[in-house]
């Protein structure tokens, strides 16, 4: 499984991206700082770097410019993590050699699909089991969906929402964690968003329907 390691000063941040990776079929180890990082690129390189740019002592533009100037790190995949929106920040991370930039508040699903396409830009590849509840199954690498062996058409965010739910599968899922984790922390409150889209999948899913759970006052959950 290929290793990412993340430099996020914000504990809480750390945490939810580690645990978002690993459950997506990645290895990972985040840190607080560069020092601590320096320490563990002595024992292994990793396949992909998230740094985030405000950090106490180095930044992350410092530990970019270190890892792009070592012969060793040079070739290795750079993602940025930042609160600073301006176009300014942005191009400078890019243009020191960062493959990408994600900016705060963001949705860990959109994390998690870029950090997929710069790794298969960099032939480093990553597998993740079908999921399967009964006559329903998806495919995460392929993206597709069946039932009862045949193909469910869903758009992007119907398949992001079926694969959370699957991904949690009987555990009560809130409509303000969905909306997080679907559609990102700057949609939180909009609840109604997860209404509907339960609805249309529910609809297109036909018979499959009725293996997501509506729990009053609450949210989702799915089971047999």
């Amino acid at each position: 499984m290929p290793m990412i390691y993340l430099v996020e000063d914000d504990q809480n941040i750390r945490d939810l991206i580690c645990y978002a990776l690993r459950g997506d079929g990645f290895r990972a180890s985040g840190f607080e700082d560069a020092n601590s990082l320096y320490r563990a690129m002595e024992k292994e390189l990793p396949d992909l770097f998230i740094l985030d740019i405000m950090l106490e002592g180095e930044s992350g533009y410092d530990i970019l410019k270190k890892l792009k100037a070592n012969a060793k790190t040079r070739p290795l995949p750079v993602l940025m993590l930042t609160a600073k929106t301006a176009e300014y920040d942005k191009v400078k991370g890019l243009d020191m050699g960062a493959d990408d930039y994600v900016t705060k508040p963001f949705g860990v699903m959109e994390l998690l699909s870029r950090i997929r396409a710069i790794l298969r830009r960099y032939g480093v590849s990553e597998s993740h089991p079908v999921l399967q509840l009964g006559s329903l199954s998806l495919d995460p690498d392929k993206r597709s969906v069946e039932y009862d062996g045949k193909p469910v058409e869903l758009t992007y965010k119907e398949f992001e929402l079926l694969h959370y739910l699957m991904d949690n599968l009987e555990l009560v899922l809130s409509r303000d964690q969905i909306m997080e984790e679907v559609w990102g922390y700057e949609y939180a409150g909009e609840t109604r968003t997860v209404d509907v889209h339960i609805r249309s999948l529910r609809h297109k899913l036909g018979d499959g329907a009725r293996y997501i759970h509506t729990v009053r006052n609450v949210g989702y959950k799915m089971e047999a």
